[in-house]
């Protein structure tokens, strides 16, 4: 295990399903892995941009082992532990994916990826 993971997710894995009878499709996720290890931070919003008013999107950075997981861009992660948590129940999208230079077997190994808030227009999510 590596020292300072804090945090535990689930990682769904999304596909979109052909259009129903009345022309829409939703996302539908599924669980790829269940109480995955992760450190997460939130990213330094540039200091240029907000100085003019530029709204910028909130990014985060999170460490993910092992690094052997098969994660993708455009998948989910659920922050599930610890309950007490500020982002507990929270959702976040994957929009990069970085592998560690560490060789696949050695334990230390882990992923770094980067992380948007998931909002959901116009729709309930189910927990």
């Amino acid at each position: 295990m590596i020292a300072g993971l804090n945090r535990r997710c689930d990682v769904y894995h999304f596909s979109f399903p052909t259009d129903d009878l009345v022309g829409g499709a939703l996302p539908t996720g599924t669980i790829s892995y269940w109480d995955v290890q992760l450190r997460m931070q939130e990213n330094q919003p540039s200091q240029l941009l907000l100085q003019q008013g530029i709204e910028t999107m909130r990014t985060f950075t999170a460490v993910v082992a092992p690094g052997t997981l098969n994660i993708y861009e455009r998948d989910e992660i659920k922050i599930t532990r610890p309950f007490d948590d500020v982002f507990y129940g929270e959702f976040f999208r994957i929009i990069g994916v970085r592998k560690s230079d560490l060789n696949p077997r050695d334990p230390r190994n882990y992923l770094l990826l980067t992380l948007v808030r998931s909002d959901i227009a116009h729709g309930n999510r189910s927990q």
